[in-house]
Formats: C-alpha cells, sequence, structure tokens
C-alpha cells in the first residue's frame, strides 16, 4: 500500500502511524512473555530460589534454563560457583568470555603480562586501547560489560608455589589456560594437595588438547600424563612456533564447556581422558588416560 506525505500528516495518518506502532509494541511483548513462560513451564518452582536471580538475569540465562541438563538449579549452581583461571592470553580470552556469559558469579584471574601487538591475532578481549596494559585489568574492564551480574577478581602476578595453595583454597574448580610447563606443574601441584579439580588445556601451532585433572583421588592428574618437561623445541609456545589464531578459540571454549559441564553435572566429561585437535587435518581424536601409581606428586599428597 502506497502511503503520501499528505496522508500522513492528516489524523487519519497520525492514527495509522499510531496503530502500528502499538500493533508493534504488542508482538514484542507477546514474544518477551511467550519466552517467559517456556522457562516456568520447563522448571519447576522449586528449582529457582526467588532471592537467587532477578528477572533480568532470568532473561539473559533464558536459553541456559530451557537446557534440560542445566535448568534453573543448574544456572543457579553456575551464580555460586567459584572459578580461578590462570592465564589471561589465547586460551584465557574465550574461557573468560564464555564462562562470565555463562553466568558463572565468580571468576578470578591471574597473569602477569602486558598485552601486546602480537596478542591481538588470537586474544580476541583485547584490543588497540588495551596495548601495554595488564591483562588481568583490561580482561576485568571487557567482562564487566559483557555480564555486570558477576564477580571478577583480577590478579596481576606471576602464579608462584607458595601462592597457589593461598589462592586456590577460595576457589572452587580451577582453570588452566597456561603457556609453559613450569606454571602446569605448580597448578597441578596445588590441586593435588587442595583436591580441587583441573580442567587443562595447551596449544601449540595447529593442535590443542584438553583434558580434567584431579576430580578424584582415584583419577589421573597432570603429572600423571606429563611427569617431566618436554625436551626443547619439542612443544614449542605460541611465541617460539606460532599459532593459527582461531585455535585458542577453538580450545578454550572447550575448556569453557568442560567447566559449565562440571559445575552443573550435564553430560560426560574429560576426566581420564585426553582430546586431542589437529586443526591443520581437521580432526578430533580422544585417549583414555588413566592414574599412574608411580606418580611422584600423587604418592607424596593421596593416601595409598
Amino acid at each position: 500500500m502506497n502511503i503520501s506525505l499528505n496522508q500522513i500528516i492528516t489524523p487519519e495518518g497520525a492514527f495509522l502511524i499510531g496503530l502500528i506502532c502499538i500493533i508493534y509494541l504488542y508482538i514484542r511483548i507477546l514474544r518477551r512473555k511467550s519466552a517467559k513462560t517456556r522457562i516456568e513451564l520447563s522448571t519447576s518452582p522449586d528449582e529457582i530460589p526467588q532471592s537467587s536471580m532477578t528477572e533480568t538475569e532470568l532473561d539473559r540465562y533464558s536459553r541456559h534454563i530451557l537446557l534440560r541438563e542445566i535448568g534453573g538449579q543448574g544456572q543457579s549452581k553456575l551464580r555460586k560457583a567459584k572459578v580461578l583461571v590462570v592465564g589471561a592470553g589465547g586460551l584465557g580470552s574465550p574461557i573468560l568470555s564464555y564462562l562470565a556469559a555463562a553466568g558463572v558469579g565468580t571468576i578470578g584471574v591471574i597473569d602477569d603480562d602486558l598485552v601486546s601487538l602480537s596478542n591481538l591475532q588470537r586474544q580476541v578481549l583485547f584490543d588497540e586501547d588495551h596495548l601495554d596494559y595488564p591483562k588481568v585489568f583490561a580482561a576485568k574492564d571487557k567482562i564487566k560489560k559483557l555480564n555486570p551480574f558477576i564477580d571478577i577478581l583480577p590478579f596481576n602476578r606471576r602464579l608462584t608455589t607458595l601462592e597457589a595453595e593461598l589462592l586456590f583454597i577460595e576457589f572452587d574448580l580451577i582453570v588452566d589456560g597456561s603457556d609453559n610447563f613450569s606454571t602446569r606443574q605448580v597448578v597441578n601441584l596445588a590441586c593435588v594437595k587442595l583436591n580441587k579439580p583441573l580442567v587443562s588445556g595447551a596449544i601449540s601451532q595447529w593442535e590443542g588438547q584438553v583434558s580434567i585433572f584431579n576430580e578424584t583421588k582415584n583419577s589421573a592428574c597432570y603429572a600423571c600424563i606429563f611427569p617431566i618437561e618436554p625436551a626443547d623445541g619439542l612443544a614449542p609456545n605460541c611465541a617460539e612456533g606460532g599459532v593459527m589464531g582461531a585455535l585458542p578459540g577453538i580450545i578454550g571454549s572447550v575448556m569453557a564447556s568442560e567447566v559449565i559441564k562440571k559445575i552443573t553435572g550435564a553430560g560426560v566429561n574429560l576426566t581420564n581422558k585426553l582430546m586431542i585437535f589437529d586443526a591443520l587435518n581437521n580432526e578430533f581424536s580422544k585417549i583414555n588416560i588413566k592414574k599412574n601409581i608411580d606418580c611422584k606428586i600423587c604418592k607424596e599428597h593421596y593416601e595409598t
């Protein structure tokens, strides 16, 4: 239907425009109520404590709550969870982004590095305005804009053996996205001592891997599988050997998924399994791993 300018400025034209606006707003309200109704139908009243989430949060997390494996109880568990991410770089960027978006209530992040120009090829939390700025503070700024309902705790320092235990005890689950073997050893040792589950990932060039260690005293720890540091050049970090830009996004997203499943109890996780992704040949594979009865770390800290 063609409407001329003369028709618009008449009372009839104004009425038509008003009617169109009312219909549009009515449709928007119906859509919002429909989504809310679907959440209410899929979630029993006792699954979401009245004091736990606001209506805005229910709307924000509605796609989670609609999932049978998560629902209201699972989302409440995410909201109460405390997760520490070691490393705010290539793996840390997607891990932090997706855990924040998922509504993990308290997220800690420890890293002593500054944002550099070479980071921007893969570390998607940052931009040029963050150059020479501590990564943990830049990450906090970005994440708080993504989800203001959660708490972000930045620790702008290198993780040491002494500090690891003092810091880890405050969190439910540890996620290791560091890029060197010595830090992974420190993380694993503290997790074993404190009985903290560890979601661990690593990337190099075109390949990445993910596993969950130390879920129980009978599951493998990181040292069970990687007891000694690789020889020089065998497992180069990103600065030494390079990395395909999208690879951290893929591996980091898998790690975030494992954290969400671990917290909510959904699905089957990667405990006693090592998932390996070869981006160059587009191949995913999983291998079974098990506790090493001769592992020095496990022997020292678990009763046999």
